[in-house]
Order: structure tokens, then C-alpha cells, then sequence
């Protein structure tokens, strides 16, 4: 088999069993006895490799090219011979606070289930190891898995969700914090709402193929498994709204720093012109009996210039109790 295969098994009665390495075999095995199912999970296989799987399992080839090229927007399609289903996990980095989208990619079909997966990170391997110790569940065959997967990443979804709330409190913290506690808080919140945005292109294409999976005529689903796609289209609910108060928030994080920007602007604006008109008084008085004149009032008084430096301190202290009474200093 190619090293592309990450796992494949041969599922009778809901427990794995040996079966042929062939892959042709194993599809014949599996569509020979009742109640059996061959699983396959492959890693970012390339066109060639994935010519073998595409000839074994009858796929579709506009399903085949989504499936290698991947950037896909979560989408369900029916095809003759399977069912394709296209997924986007979302990975939360704790130390960047940052979130990247995966590609997982399912193949539902007569008693075959094949999943394509694009990234390092994935939920495939926990939900096999879990459906695998659960027999009631893997008896219900590809449903099943299709089930679990949507689940699964669905699940995930609602944690990130949670994750990218507490990191929206601490920067709505940051920005109502005293002036010059932080730099490059407009960046932040530039950055999260990017990451949010990102979030959202997971999500919210999603809620079209859930609502579709619930609903019957869906071929290769059983009308059994119907209240249990309900269940994660209710998850996927909750993620969304989830997505738009966050964005919400943000919007209004934003205009509140923009305000605060605003307002320290004006505040600093009016230490400006305070301490500015503070400089003109003083300035004007000396530079009027600095002109060249020589009939000017008091320029033989004796007390002329202690009279002049008096009444600059006076209006001075005047202005400054005016400005420190409205605020401005």
C-alpha cells in the first residue's frame, strides 16, 4: 500500500478485524459480508497515489480534484457511487494566540468510508481509537463515521471558541487599562479580528451541509442517523453565534479604542494650547515695551518694571487656575 496510508481496517460487526492487504480485496470483502465496512485514512497523497484509491472506490473526478487540491470550502456533495464531504479543523495555537484551518476531506460510500486529510493536525486518530472501544457505534457502519467526524471537529470548534473569548477579555482589558500600559493594541485587535475571520470561513459554510445531513434523501446516510446530525448541527449553532458575538465584540473594542485615542488626543491637545497661552502672556507684555519707541507709558516710573513683572505673574496665575479648573492641565 502507499506510505500516504495512514490507517485502514476492515470493520465486521462494529470490531476491527484482519482482512486483505489489497485494497480491491478488502472492498470486496467488506461488500461480500453483512453489517462490514473497510475504512481508510490517507495523508495528503499526491495525484498519482491518489489514482489507486480514485480506481478502487469509483471516485468521482471533480470529487477527486477538490480532494487534491484542497482550500475547499466546507461543502457537501452526492455523486453517483459516494458521498464527498469536506471539513476545515481549526488549530488554536496557546503561545501565538493565533488560528490556522486544516483540510479534512470524506469519501462515504457502499460499505467504504476513505478520508483525505491536508495538515499535521487532525481529529481522525482519537475518533477512531473512540469509535473503535464503542461496538454499538461502529455497527452503524460508514453513518457512523461520518457522524463521529463531524462531531469531533464540530466539538473543537465550541473549545477554540471559548479559547479565543478569554483571550478577547484580556484585550478588552488591555484597552480600558491606564494610558501607557500597552503598545500595539490597535495591531491586536486588528490581528484577532483576522483570526476571527478565519474562524468564521470554517464554520459558517457548514451550517448548509449539516442542515442537509439532518433532512432525509441523503444517499449512503441512514434516516436512523438523522437526530444525531441534529445534535451537531446544534453544536455548529452554538459555534457560530458564538464566532459573531465575538466579532461583535470586537467591532466594539475597536471603536472604544478609537474613542480613547480620540479623547487623549483632545486631552493633549488642550495641555498644548494651555501651556501655550500660558507662554503667550508673558511673551506679549515684553515684546509690546520691547518696541523702539521712545514715548511709551510708564517708561520713567520708577516702579514701571516690578509693575509689568507683577502683572504678568498675576495673569498667569489667573490663566492657570482657569485651566486647571476646566481640566486642561
Amino acid at each position: 500500500m502507499p506510505s500516504v496510508i495512514v490507517d485502514c481496517a476492515l470493520y465486521r460487526g462494529g470490531r476491527r478485524t484482519e482482512g486483505p492487504k489489497d485494497l480491491d480485496a478488502a472492498l470486496a470483502r467488506a461488500r461480500e459480508d453483512e453489517d462490514t465496512f473497510l475504512w481508510l485514512g490517507v495523508l495528503e497523497p499526491t495525484a498519482e497515489q491518489f489514482d489507486e484509491f480514485s480506481r478502487v472506490f469509483g471516485l468521482h473526478e471533480l470529487a477527486v480534484e477538490d480532494a487534491l487540491k484542497a482550500h475547499q470550502r466546507p461543502k457537501l456533495e452526492v455523486y453517483d457511487d459516494s458521498l464527498f464531504m469536506v471539513l476545515k479543523p481549526v488549530v488554536y495555537d496557546h503561545d501565538k494566540d493565533t488560528i490556522t484551518t486544516e483540510e479534512l476531506m470524506l469519501f462515504v460510500g457502499d460499505s467504504f468510508v476513505l478520508t483525505v486529510r491536508h495538515g499535521s493536525h487532525s481529529p481522525l486518530g482519537s475518533v477512531r481509537d473512540r469509535m473503535e472501544h464503542d461496538r454499538e457505534v461502529l455497527r452503524q457502519g460508514p453513518t457512523a463515521v461520518l457522524y463521529a467526524v463531524c462531531d469531533a471537529v464540530v466539538d473543537h470548534y465550541i473549545d477554540v471558541a471559548a479559547e479565543l473569548q478569554v483571550d478577547l477579555e484580556e484585550l478588552e482589558a488591555e484597552v480600558f487599562a491606564p494610558p501607557g500600559s500597552g503598545t500595539g493594541t490597535a495591531e491586536r485587535i486588528y490581528g484577532f479580528k483576522r483570526q476571527v475571520m478565519e474562524f468564521r470561513r470554517a464554520t459558517g459554510p457548514l451550517a448548509e451541509p449539516m442542515t442537509r445531513l439532518q433532512g432525509a434523501g441523503v444517499p449512503f446516510v441512514h434516516e436512523q442517523s438523522r437526530p444525531f446530525f441534529r445534535d451537531v448541527s446544534d453544536h455548529l449553532s452554538r459555534a457560530n453565534d458564538s464566532v459573531e458575538g465575538l466579532d461583535r465584540l470586537l467591532s466594539d473594542v475597536l471603536s472604544a479604542h478609537l474613542a480613547q485615542m480620540g479623547v487623549r488626543q483632545n486631552d493633549d491637545m488642550r495641555k498644548i494650547s494651555s501651556w501655550a497661552a500660558l507662554a503667550a502672556v508673558p511673551t506679549l507684555i515684553a515684546g509690546i515695551y520691547g518696541m523702539n519707541f521712545q514715548h511709551m507709558p510708564e517708561l520713567s516710573w520708577t516702579y514701571g518694571y516690578p509693575a509689568v513683572l507683577l502683572l504678568m505673574a498675576v495673569l498667569e496665575w489667573l490663566l492657570f487656575r482657569g485651566f486647571k479648573r476646566r481640566g486642561w492641565l
